[in-house]
């Protein structure tokens, strides 16, 4: 892919990964083809600031898991009051990052 789109790609979805992975994700998008760039466009990344709002509001009914895929633990969250709110205050804590890792794994299975 030509580095002028690998560049604006990055510059605009920073926020979005995690910084230890932007050098691997740099090369990543440097050695794919310009047909992938279309694909990496159309994909919806989960914004961390988001939803970390959303966990500090929400998080005892598991709206915060529910919007990363986890499931099981969103019902566990919303049945429990969020594990009488241990659960609750430990994701705020570590939904940013899981939600940056969500992200990097979904560019990973188009690249």
């Amino acid at each position: 892919m030509d580095q002028n789109k690998v560049d604006m790609f990055l510059m605009t979805n920073n926020k979005y990964f995690p910084a230890e992975k932007i050098p691997q994700l740099r090369e990543m998008l440097a050695n794919a083809d310009e047909g992938k760039f279309s694909l990496l466009s159309a994909v919806e990344l989960k914004d961390p600031t988001t939803l970390l709002l959303i966990s500090i509001f929400l998080g005892s009914l598991g709206i915060d898991r529910f919007m990363l895929g986890d499931t099981g633990m969103g019902i566990l969250k919303l049945l429990t009051g969020g594990c009488c709110g241990i659960l609750t205050i430990v994701d705020w804590f570590t939904v940013s990052k899981k939600a940056k890792e969500l992200n990097f794994q979904k560019i990973l299975t188009i690249l």
